[in-house]
């Protein structure tokens, strides 16, 4: 029986070890409470963040792979202490304001803001003059002649008459 009892407490305290580096990796209270925090500024920053691929979703919706790594970088960021304008402002130094999801109003971005509304007003001009011209009378065609008359006559049945 002691042979037996031997192996077993051997193989728990094997067990044990083998947890141990789990155990130890294991944050406290504290460490989860500032990784919550910083995950919450790195959604929020990923929220205001346009995927350069996708063009209309922020890299936070995003599942392009590029996004992934835009995500990678701003959580990098962050964890080595940058503020939320500094991974901003290095977001925008490496992709240009077009990442921005609410860009600036500068020279370089009036396209952006105005594109839309330019597209509209273009295209209600255009409806507009079409809709303007004046209709065309219907062109009255030549009535036929005898000799068309007469070889329609013999191409067409005749119809009984009443």
């Amino acid at each position: 029986m002691k042979p037996v009892m031997t192996f077993i407490t051997g193989a728990f305290l094997l067990l044990l070890l083998a947890a141990a580096p789990a155990l130890a990796q294991a944050s406290p209270a504290e460490d989860e409470m500032g990784t919550a925090a910083l995950e919450a500024r790195a959604q929020n920053i990923g929220k205001a963040l346009r995927c350069v691929v996708c063009q209309n979703q922020s890299i936070y919706d995003s599942r392009a792979s590029l996004a992934g790594d835009m995500r990678a970088v701003v959580m990098e960021r962050l964890e080595a202490g940058a503020t939320d304008e500094e991974v901003m402002d290095y977001m925008v130094e490496r992709y240009g304001n077009y990442v921005l999801m609410n860009p600036p109003l500068q020279m370089d971005t009036l396209f952006l803001w105005f594109g839309p509304a330019l597209f509209i007003l273009l295209a209600g001009l255009g409806w507009y003059l079409y809709a303007r011209q004046p209709r065309r009378d219907t062109i009255e065609p030549e009535p036929l002649s005898e000799d068309e008359i007469r070889k329609l006559g013999s191409v067409l049945p005749r119809e009984p008459g009443p």
